[in-house]
């Protein structure tokens, strides 16, 4: 193969590659905002994991320049962990404190 078919095969591949990046950052974009409705009601973690994640993708300043979309993909993966485990956790309802089987095994004899 020619050295100008190496070179269109190498763009073809670079901008599948961005294309794909995009989908899946978008795809959590839509993700997050989904989690957040579940929500409703967020709190100040939540706020700023929710926020932070959305403007860093929007905004143009990037750690890695746009047509690479992995840093904006982690910073979504990473605020839509923070606001799922905040799901979760209101989900289960509040925490009942531990109790140890000592503690228990003294109740028991009283």
């Amino acid at each position: 193969m020619s050295r100008d078919t190496w070179i269109v095969l190498l763009l073809v591949g670079l901008g599948l590659l961005a294309l794909v990046t995009l989908i899946v950052a978008v795809k959590y974009a839509f993700r997050l905002l989904a989690t957040k409705r579940m929500l409703g009601e967020l709190g100040t973690g939540g706020k700023v994991a929710f926020y932070g994640a959305l403007l860093y993708t929007i905004f143009p300043v990037d750690l890695l320049p746009d047509p690479i979309y992995l840093d904006d993909i982690g910073v979504l993966a990473a605020a839509l962990a923070v606001l799922t485990k905040t799901l979760h956790s209101r989900r289960r309802g509040p925490s009942r404190p531990l109790v140890s089987s000592a503690s228990r095994d003294d109740a028991r004899n009283r």
